[in-house]
């Protein structure tokens, strides 16, 4: 009997032992909440896929889609670049992304720095993990293609 309660100490010990330590008087600080500006600037992007109106993949040299193919490196300042896959230079200038996180507005920029067009995609998707936009094929809105980027470690080109 004395045997077995020497035996219920130990195991009662280790029980006790294990859950203060599992519940330390540290705060865990939780997951700061990021705006959909934060969460566009937090990382570079590339396009890994586009999709059409009808869910279906569009090869990515479609030429519905191959002009927003590349890499993108939204910086927090408001200024973004992007280059082609092979990193030849596609464009620069400045973004925002609505606070909703509904839209993003890229104004493409010359090296004088003079406006060459504004363009205003719907966000459909943005995450941590995803962003995606939606590009209309001219007036008719019920055809459309999804722009999927996936966040990427690729070093933005010089």
């Amino acid at each position: 009997m004395r045997q077995l309660n020497k035996t219920l100490m130990v195991v009662l010990t280790v029980m006790i032992s294990t859950m203060a330590i599992g519940c330390s008087d540290e705060e865990i600080a939780p997951e700061k909440v990021m705006t959909p500006s934060e969460l566009l600037s937090s990382t570079a992007w590339e396009t890994t896929n586009a999709k059409d109106n009808e869910g279906q993949d569009v090869d990515l040299s479609d030429p519905n889609v191959s002009n927003f193919v590349g890499y993108a490196y939204f910086k927090a300042d408001g200024t973004f670049t992007m280059f082609n896959l092979d990193d030849s230079p596609k464009m620069k200038g400045d973004w925002t992304v609505s606070a909703d996180g509904q839209t993003r507005t890229i104004i493409a920029k010359n090296d004088q720095g003079e406006t060459l067009f504004t363009r205003v995609v719907d966000i459909t998707v943005l995450t941590k993990e995803e962003f995606t936009y939606r590009v209309h094929n001219g007036e008719d809105k019920t055809i459309y293609f999804d722009i999927v980027h996936t966040p990427t470690d690729h070093q933005e080109p010089k």
